[in-house]
């Protein structure tokens, strides 16, 4: 069974829907687990501390240990008063499950400034917010493991969510980095795109007809989300720099590939006309390849020029940790 015997680890939006789920699955693995939530609407509007405290006791019921967060990542303050909880509670932190978020359907002509600020602070700044601390904490003690929850709004698109698909798609930005700076130290970082029937489903819908019939619908159960998350939050995971999604039971790597494309000469100066004329393969999937860093795609570009990367006698290296 994997579990998190002796290991601590932080849950934001924890006190609902999947951020729960995720919680409870912890703490019963044996993880000491801080339960973060504002209790605010879908909407990011209000608190009430009594949501984090809820799950925070049903956890105590069964015997497990955990504490609650009432903080806002939205803020620098914040981010870092979560990751103090979890050391001056616990000692230690291990995992972070970056979930905290807020959803809202605009179209894309009528987002307002303020609109748009208010959900890349939540989700993609508060990623930020809490993850720099905790990574320090983390590279201090000689690992740890980041699971970024994104969204497939942003990596495949979604009508009326430019802002949320934004910010989500963001956070796998910036799980990237974490994973490649982290290696060295033992911090592993993954994202998670999620699809499961939870209040941002049932609020954003509206249909209860739709919701109580549909097959679909019936099939997303929060609870299968689960399995995912936690195991890459896990000492079982040895993956990073990865991106998976999680539907109705069935799990799979999202990815990012760089296709073959078709190269100019290292002496031609290729036109619109050029691109034009070779667009089948500029735009051709097959072969690709799946760059760790973007080391890979300039080692890749090189190679294909037959060129070096850099001078023969330069004595700046790529870091190892990026060849």
């Amino acid at each position: 069974m994997i579990e998190f015997t002796g290991q601590v680890a932080v849950v934001t939006g924890s006190g609902r829907g999947l951020g729960r789920l995720y919680a409870l699955d912890l703490a019963r693995r044996g993880a000491a687990v801080v339960v973060n939530d504002v209790g605010g609407s879908m909407h990011g509007e209000g608190t009430n501390t009594k949501v984090a405290d809820d799950v925070v006791a049903e956890i105590h019921a069964a015997g497990g240990r955990a504490v609650a967060s009432h903080e806002s990542v939205d803020t620098p303050a914040g981010g870092q008063a979560i990751v103090d909880t979890a050391v001056d509670a616990f000692g230690r932190l291990d995992v972070v499950i970056s979930n905290a978020g807020i959803f809202n359907s605009i179209a894309f002509d009528d987002l307002s400034v303020d609109d748009w600020r208010r959900m890349l602070g939540v989700h993609l700044d508060g990623g930020f917010y809490l993850s720099q601390p905790a990574f320090r904490v983390m590279k201090s003690q000689g690992g740890g493991r980041f699971v970024f929850i994104s969204s497939s709004a942003g990596m495949f698109g979604q009508p009326m969510e430019a802002h949320y698909a934004a910010a989500k798609t963001g956070l796998v930005g910036l799980s990237n980095v974490i994973a490649i700076e982290g290696a060295a130290h033992g911090i592993l970082s993954n994202t998670v795109l999620p699809t499961g029937f939870s209040r941002m489903v049932t609020e954003t819908v509206g249909d209860e007809k739709f919701l109580t019939e549909s097959g679909f619908m019936r099939a997303i159960r929060a609870e299968l989300v689960v399995p995912l998350v936690v195991f890459l939050a896990s000492r079982a995971c040895t993956l990073s720099h990865q991106n998976y999604s999680a539907s109705a039971g069935r799990y799979a790597r999202v990815f990012v590939g760089l296709g073959r494309g078709w190269s100019a000469g290292a002496d031609d100066t290729p036109t619109a006309d050029d691109i034009a004329t070779h667009l089948g393969d500029v735009s051709a999937t097959e072969p690709f390849i799946v760059p760790e860093s973007i080391v890979d795609e300039v080692l890749d570009v090189c190679d294909r020029l037959g060129i070096s990367a850099m001078p023969d006698n330069a004595a700046i290296a790529f870091p190892d940790h990026t060849r």
